[in-house]
C-alpha cells in the first residue's frame, strides 16, 4: 500500500490561488513555473521507508505487505519519526498535522581504479537491478531473498479442486486460479492489469500478456512481447483494446520505456507499434504515466506528453506551446490532466489540474494550485477529488464540476493510507487507479492505516462529507483484517477485505449512510493461505466474481516463481 506523505495536514489548504482560469490557449505568463528543476515538494522529499526506485512500475510495498515469500533485496535504512505518536510506514500522514522527521538513506559511491564514480546498485550483471524492499507494519524492512536459484526443484501450486475440498457452508468457491508460469528476472516483476473485455480478463507480466476466460480461467490467448513491459493504463477502451509501454531493447542499463504496443484483448492480436522520442535528457529521466480515455491513449512524462488514437496509432497531440506541460492524465469518460508550469529552470514550479478534450488536448478549464503544492493523484473524476502534496503536508481537495474549489477533507486523529503504486504520479504511478478510495455524489471514502496499538493488523474506512469535508462515520474492517474501498456500485461502497494469517478475505459493501458492512462473497477459509500469499492484491468484482492479482511476483526459486498464483478468482 502507498501512503500519503508524513506531515502537517492541520493548516487548511488555501483555495484562493486556485480559482479556475480561462483556457483559450496553452500559454502561460513567463514568470510561472513548470516541469523542470523541481522546487521543494513531494517529488523532492527524502526517501521514506519505501525508497522509491526509478521506473514507471517499481511501486513499493506498504503496510499490507506481510508475506515473507515475496521478498526483495534489503533497502537502505530509513527512519520516519513523528512527535506525538508512532510513524506510519511509508509516511502515512495524520490529517491533524504531525510533522515527521525523515532521515534519508545515503547511496554508496565507489571510486574505480580509473578515477570514475558509480552508484552501488547491487546488480551483479546476471539479473535485474534490485528495487527497494518491503516494510512491515512498523516500517522496518523485511527479510531479503536468498541469492541463487535451484532450477531442478519441481513445485506445483494448488488446484481449484484442492482448495475447494475444505470449503465450509456459506463460503464462496474458488472458481479458478492461474499460475504465473513465467521465469522472471531476479527480484521479480510487477503485474499489469487486470483488463476486462467481454468474457476475457487479461494481465501482463514481464514480456507476456495473457487472456483468460472469466468463467473458468481457460487460457484464450497469449502474446509474447520482444522486451519488458514498463508502463500500462488502468483500463482498456470500451471495445477491448489496450496500449502498453515496452522497453526499446533488452539492455539492463540502456533500455528506455519508449515503445507503444497496441493489443486487441478480444483476440490477443498485436496491433500498431510506435516509438516515442525520449532523447531529451530530462525526458529520459522521467517516469511514465499512461491512460486511456475514449479512443485516446496518453503517454505522460514530466517534460512532455503525447497522445495517440488507440485504433490506428495516429498522433493526436503532443508538447504544448508555452511553459505549462501536462505530465499525466486520467482515463475513463473524463480526461483530467496534471500540469506543471515553469518559465526558467530556476523559477518555482506551479502546478494545475485541467479537464481536457481527449481528441485535441485543449483544456476546458484550469484550476491552479496554491504555490508549493503538487498534484499527486486523482482519486475520483466524478465527483472530482484530488490528492495534493507538499513535503510535510497532504490534502484531499474536492472541486466542482467546472473546476472551482468546493471543499477540503478535514483531519482527525486517524492515519490514512491509499494504494496507488507510488506516493505520487511523478514517483512512477498513473494519475488514476488508486485503491483505498471511493466517492459518490455526496461522500468520499478513505481507508486508514492499521492501528499500531492493535493486536492484529486491522484498519477502518472513513466517510467524509463532500460539502463540508468533515468525517461522518468510521467502519472497522470485519474480522480483524484490512479493508479497502474499490469504488461505488449500485449505490453501495464496494470494498475488498484482504486475507490475513489463517483468515480468508471477502468482498463486501458498506452502506453509504451508516458504514454497515454486508458480505457479497465470503472467500473460502480453505484457500486462505493461497489468498494471503498474493502480495498487495489488486482486486476487482464483476458479475458476482471476485478477481485478485498480486501487485508483483517474486520468489527465491525459479520453479516456485512459475508456480506462484497470478490470478485467483472466487464465485458462487
Amino acid at each position: 500500500m502507498t501512503q500519503p506523505p508524513q506531515g502537517d495536514f492541520g493548516a487548511p489548504y488555501d483555495p484562493s490561488p486556485g480559482a479556475p482560469q480561462p483556457a483559450p490557449g496553452y500559454g502561460y505568463p513567463p514568470q510561472q513555473p513548470g516541469p523542470y528543476g523541481r522546487q521543494p515538494g513531494p517529488y523532492t522529499q527524502p526517501p521514506g521507508p519505501y525508497v522509491q526506485q526509478p521506473g514507471p512500475y517499481t511501486q513499493q510495498p506498504g503496510p499490507y505487505g506481510r508475506q515473507p515469500g515475496y521478498g526483495y533485496p534489503p533497502q537502505p535504512p530509513t527512519v520516519v519519526a513523528a512527535p506525538g505518536g508512532p510513524a506510519g510506514p511509508g509516511g502515512g500522514g495524520r490529517f491533524r498535522g504531525r510533522t515527521g522527521v525523515v532521515v534519508g538513506a545515503v547511496l554508496a559511491v565507489v571510486l574505480l581504479a580509473g578515477g570514475g564514480i558509480w552508484l552501488a546498485t547491487g546488480d551483479d550483471g546476471g539479473g535485474r537491478k534490485p528495487v527497494a524492499g518491503p516494510s512491515d507494519v512498523t516500517g522496518k524492512p523485511s527479510a531479503s531473498p536468498t541469492v541463487g536459484k535451484d532450477d531442478d526443484k519441481s513445485v506445483a501450486g494448488p488446484t481449484a479442486a484442492e482448495l475447494n475440498s475444505g470449503r465450509e457452508p456459506g463460503e464462496a468457491k474458488v472458481a479458478w486460479l492461474a499460475e504465473n508460469g513465467v521465469d522472471l528476472p531476479e527480484y521479480g516483476e510487477e503485474t499489469h492489469g487486470p483488463w476486462f473485455s467481454g468474457d476475457i480478463i487479461a494481465k501482463g507480466m514481464y514480456r507476456k500478456v495473457t487472456g483468460y476466460a472469466v468463467t473458468d480461467g481457460a487460457e484464450k490467448w497469449s502474446l509474447a512481447l520482444p522486451t519488458d513491459l514498463c508502463a500500462s493504463p488502468t483500463a482498456p477502451t470500451a471495445d477491448g483494446k489496450v496500449v502498453v509501454g515496452i522497453e526499446d531493447n533488452v539492455s539492463e542499463s540502456e533500455a528506455s520505456c519508449s515503445v507503444l504496443q497496441m493489443i486487441d484483448l478480444r483476440t490477443g492480436k498485436a496491433g500498431w507499434r510506435k516509438t516515442v522520442d525520449r532523447s531529451a535528457m530530462q525526458d529520459g529521466l522521467s517516469h511514465v504515466a499512461m491512460s486511456i480515455s475514449g479512443n485516446t491513449v496518453t503517454f505522460g512524462r514530466n517534460t512532455a506528453s503525447d497522445a495517440f488514437r488507440v485504433s490506428d496509432g495516429k498522433e493526436l497531440f503532443g508538447r504544448r506551446e508555452g511553459v505549462c506541460q501536462p505530465f499525466a492524465f486520467t482515463g475513463g469518460d473524463r480526461m483530467l490532466a496534471a500540469v506543471s508550469c515553469q518559465a526558467e529552470p530556476a523559477d518555482p514550479v506551479r502546478q494545475q489540474v485541467q479537464e481536457v478534450d481527449p481528441v485535441t488536448g485543449a483544456p476546458k478549464w484550469t484550476y491552479e494550485l496554491k504555490p508549493g503544492w503538487s498534484v499527486a493523484h486523482v482519486y475520483s473524476a466524478r465527483p472530482l477529488v484530488i490528492s495534493i502534496q507538499q513535503p510535510e503536508k497532504w490534502a484531499v481537495v474536492v472541486l466542482n464540476d467546472n473546476g472551482t474549489y468546493r471543499s477540503q477533507m478535514v483531519g482527525d486523529d486517524e492515519d490514512y493510507a491509499v494504494r496507488c503504486g507510488e506516493g505520487s504520479v511523478e514517483m512512477g504511478s498513473n494519475l488514476d487507479g488508486c485503491a483505498g478510495v471511493a466517492a459518490d455524489a455526496s461522500r468520499f471514502y478513505l481507508s486508514t492505516l492499521p492501528d499500531p496499538g492493535a493486536k492484529t493488523e486491522t484498519n477502518k474506512v472513513v466517510a467524509f462529507d463532500l460539502a463540508t469535508g468533515k468525517s461522518l462515520w468510521k467502519a472497522p474492517a470485519p474480522g480483524g483484517r484490512l479493508m479497502l474501498p474499490l469504488g461505488v456500485e449500485g449505490g453501495k461502497v464496494l470494498v475488498h477485505v484482504e486475507a490475513a494469517y489463517r483468515k480468508s478475505g471477502e468482498t463486501g459493501t458498506l452502506e453509504p449512510s451508516t458504514g454497515a458492512f454486508t458480505t457479497l462473497l465470503k472467500h473460502p477459509s480453505s484457500a486462505a493461505d493461497t489468498e494471503n500469499s498474493l502480495y498487495e492484491p489488486k482486486a476487482a468484482y464483476r458479475d458476482g466474481r471476485s478477481f485478485l492479482l498480486p501487485q508483483r511476483i517474486s520468489q527465491d526459486e525459479d520453479e516456485e516463481e512459475k508456480a506462484a498464483t497470478a490470478v485467483l478468482v472466487f464465485g458462487e
